[in-house]
């Protein structure tokens, strides 16, 4: 399996994924940390991948998701956005429906 198909198949398996600078234990940038704080209100589960061990994974994210920077929140296989869309959502109150599609959908399954 190429790295783009790993990272495809993580995408669509993972119902909540970060692509992050770090790991949600110790982020190593502002942006990626700002998205952690925020999904730590919500005590939702979600794999994080720190993308800073292998530049390559950023590059074959980025064509993937046609989105330039990290961090890169997908739930449920699809983009949310980065640091700016993830804040922008939850201080409008609409992060949490986004969430629970994840949430909803792995109590169903």
């Amino acid at each position: 399996m190429t790295l783009s198909e790993q990272i495809i198949a993580d995408i669509n398996e993972t119902p909540i994924i970060l692509y992050m600078k770090g790991t949600k234990e110790v982020p190593q940038c502002g942006f990626s940390n700002a998205v952690v704080q925020v999904l730590s209100q919500y005590g939702v589960e979600y794999r994080d991948v720190n993308i800073l061990p292998d530049p390559e994974i950023r590059v074959r994210l980025s064509e993937y998701s046609n989105w330039p920077t990290i961090p890169q929140l997908f739930v449920k296989g699809e983009l949310v956005g980065g640091a700016d869309i993830v804040v922008e959502l939850h201080n409008k109150g609409e992060l949490l429906s986004v969430l629970e599609r994840a949430v909803v959908s792995e109590e169903s399954s």
